[in-house]
């Protein structure tokens, strides 16, 4: 990897709280422990340096949560221009992700015995009586199994946007056309998204960004993930403090792509935009997805209820709530990618060995599952289970060189 992809700092925190401080680029210790970290960090440098571009226009922000410890990666640069490093608290763009929050909102709710799977969307949102879309229910459009499939869900990208009475008529009008039933097939739709969002305002009477708030990121900590208002530049409205950290998305090639906070959408009403937050808010949701956080009992079911498989899509992959379930190389893998034109987000979960990963670019089009599925969690979980970072006491960060190719 060249100097553009900058630096690459880490930090490794133990379950209260202590950070295990390295001293140069060796860690001094023999033992297994280290051993186990150093395993680690060279999974993480030689699968994910190859995707922070040569140019250093953009970098990626990584968390690894391995069995109770976790531990943060830093490389490139959340500004080109002003040579200001990726670090754990920069806010990126998150995309797709924001749909786990979604599903489990919808999962606290059934929890809460407050929707069904099985209500017809159109109990929740009166204006739908399509031959269709009156059909389609909760559960279909958290499972992307409605069979909803508008131009908005695919390439070749439109131009049009909709507001919230032509998103409505589009619906309503929306008609098969490949012999489409609900609840038969799984065709990702992020229109089934919006809709759902939808069906939660109108259930609750509050906005989908008061109500993540409320139910999950407030209640695990998470104070930097947020689902802001899009202003007219399309750049999302942020405080002063968040807007500091919000990092400058690039295209694939490198060419900057809006401003720091560009937010993208073809829904133009209230709540339809994407999330913001950072790796360090994303590692208390790993710590959570994984049963490991001290989480109120009908948050954390809602959180596991989100990854059971409903829809077998094939032999090797299945559909949960917002989560995809996977197997490779004998590893059970639920994840969620992301991806824009400036900004690239993965989250996945190895439940079995307690082990997550979230990976944050400001560059777009990076697809990082590609890498992370059938190597980066896989690896991960082959590593031995070895007691991590016992007794450490010590506080500080590492900052390493990046390897030249």
């Amino acid at each position: 990897m060249t100097a553009a992809a900058a630096l690459l700092f880490s930090s490794i925190i133990g379950a209260h709280g202590s950070v295990l401080h390295h001293h140069g680029s060796v860690m001094h210790r023999g033992s297994v422990t280290l051993d186990v970290n150093k395993q680690v960090e060279h999974i993480i440098a030689l699968d994910v340096a190859p995707m922070v571009s040569a140019t250093g226009a953009g970098g990626a922000a990584v968390v690894v949560y391995i069995r109770g410890r976790t531990l943060f990666f830093n490389y490139g640069f959340a500004d080109q221009t002003k040579k200001q490093p990726i670090t754990s608290d920069s806010l990126f763009n998150v995309g797709s992700v924001r749909k786990v929050f979604d599903a489990a909102l919808v999962a606290q709710a059934v929890e809460r015995g407050e929707l069904r799977l099985d209500d017809p969307v159109n109990k929740y949102v009166g204006e739908l009586q399509g031959d269709y879309i009156r059909r389609v229910t909760i559960g279909q459009l958290v499972t992307h199994t409605s069979g909803l499939l508008l131009p908005t869900d695919h390439p070749p990208w439109p131009q049009e946007h909709y507001s919230l009475s032509g998103f409505l008529d589009a619906l309503n009008a929306w008609t098969p056309k490949n012999g489409e039933e609900p609840g038969k097939q799984r065709i990702y739709s992020h229109a089934g998204y919006i809709l759902l969002q939808l069906v939660l305002e109108h259930r609750y009477g509050r906005p989908i960004a008061e109500l993540i708030a409320r139910d999950i990121t407030k209640p695990l900590g998470m104070n930097s993930t947020v689902v802001p208002t899009r202003g007219p530049d399309d750049r999302a409205i942020l405080g002063p403090e968040l807007m500091q950290r919000t990092v400058q998305g690039y295209s694939y090639g490198g060419d900057p792509v809006g401003l720091p906070g560009n937010q993208q959408g073809y829904y133009d009403f209230p709540g339809a935009g994407q999330m913001f937050s950072s790796a360090r808010d994303l590692a208390i949701l790993l710590a959570a997805c994984l049963g490991d956080a001290s989480v109120e009992t009908g948050l954390r079911r809602a959180l596991q209820s989100t990854r059971r498989e409903f829809f077998r899509v094939n032999s090797q992959f299945g559909q949960a709530m917002a989560w995809e379930v996977a197997d490779f190389s004998n590893t059970g893998i639920v994840d969620k990618p992301a991806g824009l034109d400036n900004a690239s987000a993965y989250i996945g979960l190895v439940p079995q060995s307690k082990i997550g990963l979230v990976l944050l670019l400001n560059r777009g089009d990076v697809a990082p599952s590609e890498v992370t599925r059938t190597r980066t969690l896989p690896d991960l979980a082959r590593i031995p289970r070895t007691p991590m970072l016992a007794n450490t006491r010590q506080s500080g960060h590492v900052r390493l060189a990046p390897k030249a190719e």
